[in-house]
């Protein structure tokens, strides 16, 4: 059995849904647990210090050790606040599960600034916050584990949610920079790009789901990218309904001319279009060009 025992682990947006099933999990399996829930609505509005107690209490009821936090990830304060929680209660931060977020879906002519704002404040700002501020932890230690939540949504795009959009795919340059940079200190960062059956998507997707897209069956895969055994790092992994895929940036083998001109792009443009053999890296990119 994979455990956790001696980790320390904060899992924002925790009090309801994929977060609270993922610090569940993670403390079922011997982790100290942060539990972090601004406790809002949907959109992000108002605020309640009961989905984070209620989700550290249920933790400790079951025999294992949490405490609760409803500081903002969108704020550096709030993001600093909640390390602390963990270093101050538990001595070291661990593992970082980045879930928390808000929908503010509309279509793209009627969506406001704000609208667009507030969501990547949360999702990519939010984030990046909290790994910031568990960086140094890691670093010093030698050892850190960051998942990240990107979305179907953000990978392949959704009518009424390019706020939603743009944030999740920003979460997958993150992971892999992430990757890159925390290397050479242990640090490893992965994404998941879930569908489960919670109270962000319910409204989204048909009854017959909620049987089968159980958050439990995502939060299997966050436990394995949160361990020390797991050494993938800068990827993004599709999950939902028992199955588990990993999702890859590819880029097709082009169409190049010395001379390139608009005309002559137009009349090459099936080979521009062309998919096999796709190269995986920058650096196959470039040497394609060259």
């Amino acid at each position: 059995m994979l455990r956790f025992d001696d980790r320390v682990a904060i899992v924002t947006g925790a009090g309801h849904g994929l977060g609270r099933s993922h610090a569940l999990l993670l403390a079922e399996r011997g982790a100290k647990v942060v539990v972090n829930d601004l406790g809002g609505a949907l959109d992000g509005t108002g605020s309640s210090a009961g989905p984070a107690a209620d989700v550290a209490e249920l933790i400790q009821k079951n025999g294992g050790q949490a405490v609760a936090s409803t500081d903002n990830v969108a704020t550096p304060e709030g993001a600093q606040a909640i390390v602390r929680a963990a270093v101050e209660t538990f001595g070291r931060v661990d593992v970082v599960v980045n879930n928390a977020g808000i929908l503010r879906d509309k279509s793209f002519g009627k969506m406001t600034v704000e609208e667009f704002d507030g969501v990547l404040a949360v999702h990519v700002r939010g984030s990046y916050l909290v790994s910031q501020a568990a960086y140094p932890y890691m670093k010093e230690a030698g050892y850190g584990r960051i998942v990240n939540t990107s979305s179907p949504a953000g990978l392949f795009g959704n009518f009424g949610q390019a706020n939603y959009s743009t944030a999740k795919m920003g979460l997958v340059g993150l992971t892999k920079t992430l990757g890159i940079e925390g290397a050479r200190n242990g640090i490893k960062a992965n994404a998941i790009a879930p569908i489960a059956w919670t109270r962000m998507t319910e409204a989204l997707l048909p009854a017959e789901f909620e049987a089968k897209f159980t958050p439990e069956r995502v939060s299997a895969l966050v436990a394995y990218l949160a361990h020390d055994t797991c050494e993938a790092t800068g990827e993004v992994f599709s999950v939902g309904g028992g199955r588990v895929a990993r999702v890859f940036v590819a880029e097709g083998p082009g169409w190049k001319a010395d001379d390139l001109t608009p005309e002559a792009i137009a009349d090459n443009w099936a080979a521009v279009m062309t998919e096999q053999p796709y190269v995986l890296t920058a650096g196959d990119s470039m040497k394609a060009m060259l």
